[in-house]
Parts: C-alpha cells; sequence; structure tokens
C-alpha cells in the first residue's frame, strides 16, 4: 500500500522536537551492549542510533541474511497476512534442531518470542535481531540456545506494520516512524486468539500447535503515565493459570530473573495500571483474558510472559531493555528447564484427568477480579503536579523530571466471580458449523455422532440479551443472563462430540461456557438463537389470551396481579399481549436456548466417529 507524500511544516517540526524534549528525561544506569558487531552486521536499528526501526522488507533481508550466514539459524515462514505477506519466522538452535521433532528428541526446550503483534512497538522486533545476530554472528550469546531451540516472530503483523507513519504513536517517545496498532481490516490481534478471525491468529495457532512451545514472550510498549522504570512486566498469576506454572514464574522468573534484568542498567517493575487518574490513587494489576496472547498460553498449560517497556522513555532504553529481558529469560530457562517440563506436565495431567472423571465439587474458574484488598507498595515516579487545563477545562497531570519515590496502594489480590463444573463433553449440532471450525482450527480433538441420539444434557437458557452500542474487534458482543436447565434433547447424525480430557480442555471450557467473557456466544457466534421468527395478529392473539384467561385460574390471577403491581405492563400494550403468547404453545421454545449440550455421565455405547 502506498501513501502520498506530505510536506510537513516547519512550526510542526520544532514543536514535535520541543514535545518530544518534554518526554520523561530520566536515565537508567548504562544498559548492556552488543559488543564486537562487525558494521555489516548491525541492526538497522543500531545504525541509526535507534532512531529508526526498519520496514518489512528489510527486517526479512536481514533474517535472510542470518540465515545464510550461520547454521544456527532458518528463516521461514509460518502463514499469510491478511494482504498475503509472509508472516515471517527465526529458529535459532544447536545440533540442527529445527523441527520440533527434533527439539523434543534432544530435550531442548522451545521458547517463543513474539514481536510487533501491536506493529508500532517495535522494540521485541529490533532487540530480537539484535539477539539472533549475537547468537549467531559474535557468538556472545550462544549459550542461550545450549538447552533451548528460540522461535522469533519478528513482525507477527505485517499489514499494520506498513501502514508506516511518525504520526502512529503519540504517546511513544520513538523510534522515528513506526507501524499501526491494528491489521489494516483494523483488528487489533491480541484480543483474537480465541475467536480466531484474522489469518495472522490462525496461523499462530497452527505454529503453536506444531512446536508446542514450552515458554511464551509478547513484547509490547506501554501508554499512560510516566514513571522511572523502562521495562514491566506481567505474566498470570491468579486461578487463570495452573498452579504449578504460578509457582514456577514467581520461583524462576520473579525470584531469578527480574533481579539479572536490573543488574543490566534496568529498571523493572509490574504492568502499571493506575487505579485513578494519579499514581497515588495506587496500581492495579492486569488479569489476561482469553482474548489476549497471554491469557491464551495460560489456557495452554503455558508459562508466558508480557514486555511492556514504558513508551515515555527514549527507543534505545526500551530496545535494549527488552533485549535484556528476552536473554536473560533464555539463561533461566537453558539452567531450569527441568523443572520447566516438570510443571508443564503436571499442569497438562490435571486439565486431562479432569475430563476423564465428572467430579460436581470441580469448581473452574471463568471470570476473574481484581478486588479492593491492597498492600503498601514503593513506587519509583517521577514529580507531578495537578493543573487548571485551559484547553479541555479540568485538571491535568503535569510531569516533571525529577525522580521520586512514592508509597502507593499496590491492588494484587483477584477473587472468581465466575466458575463452571466441567462436563466430560460438550455435543454441538452439526449445523453450527462455524463454531465447530472454530474448535477445529485450535486444535481440539473432536468425535462425529454417526446415528442421530436422544439424550440428557446439561444447557442453558440465556435471556435478556443486550448488545453493545459499538462493534468491538469486528463483532457486536452480546451480553445475557444464564439459567442452568436439564433436558433430553435430539441430536443428529454428525453432530459433534467434544471430549474434555484433552490438553486442550481449558480452552474448550472458555469457548463453550458462556459466562467466560470469551465464549463463543459473547462474541457473537449464535446471535441467531436470539432471534424471533415467527410473529401474532393482535386480533388473533386477543381471542387467544380470552379463552386462556377462562381456562386458566393460575394464569387470571397471574395476570392480575401483574397489571396490579407493574405500571409499565400495564400501560404497554404490547407487552401484555406478549404475556399470553409466550404461555401459549405458539411462542418457540428455543428462542435463547443454547444449542452447545453438556454432557456430564460416560458415552461409553455412543456411536461415533473421529472428525
Amino acid at each position: 500500500m502506498s501513501f502520498p507524500e506530505r510536506t510537513i511544516p516547519l512550526w510542526f517540526v520544532l514543536f514535535l522536537w520541543s514535545f518530544l524534549l518534554s518526554f520523561s528525561t530520566l536515565k537508567t544506569s548504562a544498559q548492556s551492549q552488543s559488543n564486537g558487531v562487525p558494521e555489516e552486521w548491525l541492526t538497522f536499528a543500531e545504525k541509526t542510533n535507534y532512531r529508526k526501526t526498519p520496514r518489512y522488507e528489510e527486517t526479512i533481508n536481514y533474517a535472510k541474511k542470518l540465515d545464510k550466514s550461520s547454521n544456527l539459524i532458518v528463516y521461514r515462514t509460518f502463514g499469510k497476512s491478511g494482504e498475503g505477506r509472509d508472516l515471517p519466522l527465526l529458529i535459532a538452535a544447536k545440533d540442527n534442531a529445527f523441527s520440533p521433532e527434533l527439539a523434543k528428541k534432544q530435550g531442548k526446550a522451545v521458547v517463543l518470542i513474539q514481536a510487533c503483534i501491536h506493529a508500532g512497538e517495535s522494540d521485541g522486533k529490533d532487540a530480537g535481531l539484535a539477539l539472533f545476530r549475537d547468537i549467531a554472528i559474535t557468538k556472545t550469546r550462544l549459550n542461550l540456545i545450549d538447552n533451548v531451540v528460540i522461535l522469533f516472530i519478528p513482525i507477527y503483523n505485517p499489514d499494520g506494520h506498513e501502514i508506516f507513519s511518525p504520526y502512529n504513536r503519540i504517546n511513544q517517545n520513538g523510534p522515528d516512524e513506526m507501524g499501526f496498532r491494528a491489521t489494516s481490516v483494523n483488528l487489533n490481534l491480541n484480543r483474537d486468539y480465541m475467536k480466531l478471525d484474522a489469518p495472522e491468529t490462525r496461523a499462530f495457532v497452527r505454529l503453536w500447535n506444531l512446536w508446542k512451545p514450552d515458554f511464551f514472550i509478547d513484547s509490547h510498549v506501554t501508554d499512560g503515565a510516566d514513571y522511572q522504570y523502562n521495562i514491566t512486566y506481567e505474566f498470570p498469576h491468579f486461578q487463570e493459570i495452573a498452579e504449578s506454572l504460578r509457582l514456577w514464574m514467581l520461583n524462576h522468573f520473579e525470584k531469578k530473573v527480574v533481579p539479572e534484568i536490573e543488574k543490566e542498567g534496568n529498571l523493572v517493575t509490574r504492568y502499571i495500571e493506575l487505579k485513578g487518574r494519579e499514581i497515588k490513587d495506587g496500581i492495579v494489576t492486569f488479569v489476561a483474558t482469553p482474548r489476549f496472547s497471554t491469557g491464551y498460553a495460560a489456557l495452554r498449560n503455558r508459562p508466558s510472559l508480557l514486555i511492556e517497556s514504558h513508551s515515555l522513555k527514549p527507543y534505545k532504553s526500551r530496545a535494549r531493555g527488552t533485549y535484556d529481558v528476552f536473554w536473560k529469560t533464555l539463561e533461566e530457562i537453558n539452567r531450569s528447564r527441568e523443572s520447566l517440563f516438570d510443571a508443564i506436565k503436571q499442569a497438562d495431567l490435571e486439565t486431562i484427568n479432569r475430563g476423564k472423571i465428572y467430579n460436581p465439587e470441580t469448581r473452574f474458574p471463568l471470570k476473574l477480579e481484581i478486588t479492593e484488598e491492597s498492600e503498601p507498595f514503593v513506587f519509583k515516579a517521577v514529580e507531578y503536579t495537578i493543573e487548571d487545563s485551559p484547553i479541555s477545562g479540568a485538571k491535568k497531570i503535569v510531569y516533571g523530571t525529577n525522580p521520586v519515590e512514592i508509597v502507593v496502594p499496590k491492588f494484587d489480590k483477584a477473587k472468581v466471580t465466575a466458575a463452571t463444573t466441567p462436563p466430560l463433553f460438550y455435543i454441538i449440532p452439526p449445523q453450527w458449523t462455524n463454531v465447530i471450525e472454530v474448535l477445529q482450527a485450535h486444535g481440539v480433538e473432536l468425535y462425529r455422532l454417526s446415528k442421530p441420539i436422544s439424550i440428557e444434557v446439561e444447557s442453558y437458557r440465556l435471556i435478556e440479551p443486550r448488545w453493545a452500542q459499538r462493534p468491538f474487534e469486528g463483532r457486536l458482543m452480546v451480553s445475557y443472563k444464564v439459567l442452568p436447565i436439564k433436558e433430553t434433547r435430539f441430536f443428529p447424525a454428525n453432530s459433534v462430540i467434544v471430549p474434555l480430557a484433552q490438553e486442550l480442555g481449558n480452552v474448550i471450557i472458555h469457548l463453550l461456557e458462556p459466562e467466560s467473557p470469551d465464549s463463543l456466544v459473547a462474541w457473537g457466534f449464535f446471535n441467531s438463537i436470539f432471534e424471533q421468527k415467527e410473529f401474532y395478529s393482535d386480533h388473533i392473539m386477543e381471542k387467544l389470551a380470552l379463552e386462556m384467561l377462562k381456562n386458566d385460574e393460575n394464569l387470571r390471577k397471574e395476570f392480575e396481579e401483574r397489571l396490579k403491581t407493574d405500571e409499565s405492563f400495564r400501560q404497554n400494550p404490547r407487552a401484555r399481549l406478549n404475556f399470553f403468547y409466550e404461555r401459549s404453545p405458539y411462542f418457540d421454545k428455543r428462542i435463547g436456548l443454547y444449542p452447545v449440550g453438556r454432557i456430564v455421565k460416560p458415552l461409553n455405547q455412543l456411536a461415533i466417529k473421529p472428525n
């Protein structure tokens, strides 16, 4: 896609320069450097002293150059973007372990690093290219692939990356130009991990299913407040992830890796979200639902790390800080891969075993919320004042440059606000092809009924649906109340049986339980179940209502009581007629009925066939 050239007036250049100078000028101590790099192997960012970041073609050319020059690096592609660009993948490995089979045979841990999912946030791209260069060319980081195979996606969102402009990220201090947050069809890929609307996400899931990485890193850049830290991070650490993986991250990343990152001259803390407008109001932990990359990895029983470099810091500080997180994390995984394997194995076994025996006492968390419980936290802030704004007419925050430490409340406790008892199987009628296709794209193991059956299932009636007023990620999401039901239903041949005794059990539950924030119901895949297709004429309904009142004393009392107690009902002729229609045999009882069934008994004799 080409864009017309624009002449930038001198006044705007001077304004932009003064604006950038007003960004946080606090410096971390001297960060790590890549030493002894031949001139021809400097990355594009290094050549420009991190003023610029390379375009897509320049990035691919550098990746292919690494492949051509070293037997430790392989360049591949793993799919196509919406506009048809290759999705690039670099693999670093010793002993020719460039396939998942060889990596597993050699006992290597597989680490997947992703950059430029938000293509304007290019820190991870430039950090990763330098790291791969230091592994393969200067060999100063060669030890990082002793026991690890590294998969690196330098640009996950290439179409957004090529919407290149100096104006894409107003809150970001460099590089001079960068890509755009979303894809060229305006989808945020970091909200797509469950619904899989984008071809990039489908390709990512195929790559994941092929390699089944042991650790996942997603690199981002923050927005928001100013403070001293140049690197922030987060990882799932509540009930949304298996306990063995939560403990591994606390013991290995937080206790061991974070201090090592800081030794390289970085100032590091957990990801920062403000509870109110000011720092003094406190900071709140971010809980990633499954639509986010790290939330999805948690469902796949893999530890994941979110890196959020601080957007107001100079680009070099951010990129080099991201580099330090990469290599220090990889060092620890090299040292501790056996304990990582053990934690993953335990999590996978727990997921599979939970699906083998139905236990009505088991509660699987679907939603978590941060509580009001807090602890004091010494926050490394910068001085700021609150002033009247002549522009907005409100109060504005004006940040200074002097470092200060402020004790603030930190809200880092979560509670489960929605949970379910997992069944042994879900059953889906075959006509819901878009739902079945998403399950297949995730890699879920499915079976088909070879003949029709009637079977007792648990399910739900979804009432009082409310659609969002505006689209979100290309969809109108819906909310509703959930009423559990149990009934015998007919399912035709080719209906899909989804067993939960598989590694993807957590993903299945979140896709098919309506109370999950990222269920396929919530994303609008079942919107048609809420639609009424048959209607009445008033004169017909008037006659039927009189007959119903005449023949049903209880109905008459219910109607009269409703007239007495509900003014809006009494004044609404349509609601009064609907009262009778909804209680008549003519009303479609399938409206709001969730078509997916939950089976809680073994299916020993059920005739099924592999999908």
